[in-house]
């Protein structure tokens, strides 16, 4: 089941858009759900953002509200071709997150939404290590995704949403220690306060913001 959906969303954009419209309804709509990650961030025109894993744009729309320098990469030529229409003030790089063909201390924000939960853990280390690679020193990589709930409540939409759309990798994704990842490759939080994710959605939705 999965498979089929997975495919047909990613084929027909109003399908792709519906799905991500619906989930956003359980933090308050898109316009809230786009904009949890950069919360609390200092964002200026000239800051140099990367939209990490861009699909069609759909972040990347927000992001260009904030600066003017704003980079989208994707592996999908398919979903590069519609962030262009969507978003045609950014630019866009065609490449796989593990393999990026940007120098070092390039960016002063990564982002990504929803993304990183596509990734098996060999991809998810490998993504991880070149972010902080392309980040300048005290660079900022934050993101929104996926997390077990703390909710009982929210485990059989979450659990439902995971079979019909997700695979294995979604599953794996929320029984990693995404924070000691992000150590050991050499990030710290950002908020050293709060030793922990920001959780939304009934602990559903994790926000992480890591600095190099």
């Amino acid at each position: 089941m999965a498979t089929i959906l997975r495919d047909w969303s990613y084929k027909y954009q109003w399908l792709y858009d519906g799905i991500s419209r619906l989930a956003a309804l359980s933090v308050g709509g898109e316009t809230k759900f786009r904009q949890l990650a950069l919360q609390g961030l200092t964002i200026e025109q000239n800051t140099q953002i990367l939209d990490l894993c861009c699909g069609s744009g759909q972040a990347t729309n927000f992001l260009v509200k904030y600066s003017q320098n704003v980079t989208g990469l994707d592996a999908s030529p398919l979903s590069i071709n519609r962030a262009k229409k969507n978003v045609p003030s950014a630019k866009y790089v065609e490449a796989f997150a593990e393999d990026m063909p940007f120098s070092n201390n390039q960016f002063d924000l990564v982002h990504t939404s929803a993304a990183l939960h596509e990734m098996n853990s060999e991809q998810l280390r490998q993504i991880i290590q070149e972010v902080y690679r392309i980040l300048k020193p005290g660079g900022i990589f934050t993101f929104v995704d996926f997390h077990r709930p703390v909710n009982i409540l929210f485990w059989p939409g979450f659990a439902i949403f995971l079979w019909l759309f997700e695979t294995e990798t979604s599953w794996d994704f929320i029984n990693t220690n995404i924070l000691e990842l992000l150590q050991e490759v050499g990030f710290y939080l950002v908020d050293t306060d709060s030793p922990k994710p920001l959780l939304y959605a009934g602990g559903s939705l994790q926000i992480v913001q890591v600095k190099k």
